[in-house]
């Protein structure tokens, strides 16, 4: 909990932000060690006790949703530019081909939770594993760090994004090929030779 804070407070990222970069480099961890091909994990951390819950995801279809071998055959013998020029379908007319890792029959989902809808995801529980080989702690790894660094800019976008057109006063940071680095805040921004005043110059550590 205190690392979390740490890089919420370094980082300038939610703390729910956070959470979920873990859930998500757990979830990759599990599946890189636990997990088959085609399926979705998702990990739930409990900040407050540690505990990490993992489930399986599918989503509930109908078989109106599900392509028919017949297409999947057809599909196979269209040629390829055909089926690159296809045009876009809508997002709900969309067929899938049915699989069992990914997919789960809107009757026998309701075999398990008698009010669930077509389209929903339906939630099986996981045993949870702690026992995570280094390949797959490496995974997790890589996952936070990427994740975090993407938390970092779309922090820095939502800051600067309104500021467009206004003038910031900061320090300079640092001077590279003839551009300034100047420190405003949560970033820097820079300052390029043609969008400096001519015979100005400047040291660091000038506001």
């Amino acid at each position: 909990a205190s690392a979390i804070d740490q890089i919420c407070e370094e980082k300038g990222i939610s703390k729910e932000k956070v959470i979920e970069t873990i859930e998500v480099a757990i979830a990759a961890a599990y599946k890189k060690d636990f997990g088959h091909k085609g399926q979705n994990i998702r990990a739930v951390f409990d900040l407050v006790s540690g505990a990490v819950r993992i489930f399986q995801i599918k989503q509930v279809l109908d078989e109106t949703m599900i392509k028919t071998e017949e297409e999947i055959e057809a599909e196979k013998n269209e040629p390829r530019d055909e089926r690159d020029n296809r045009p876009e379908e809508e997002e709900g007319d969309k067929k899938v081909r049915f699989n069992a890792e990914k997919h789960i029959l809107i009757e026998d989902a309701k075999k398990e939770k008698e009010d669930i809808k077509v389209g929903e995801e339906f939630l099986i529980e996981l045993e949870s594993k702690t026992d995570f080989g280094r390949i797959a702690a490496q995974t997790a790894k890589q996952v936070i760090i990427q994740r975090i660094r993407e938390a970092e800019r779309e922090t820095v976008f939502e800051e600067y994004k309104d500021k467009e057109g206004e003038v910031l006063s900061g320090i300079v940071q640092r001077l590279d090929r003839g551009a300034v680095f100047i420190d405003i805040g949560k970033t820097a921004g820079v300052l390029f030779p043609e969008e400096q005043i001519q015979e100005e110059r400047y040291r660091l550590g000038q506001r």
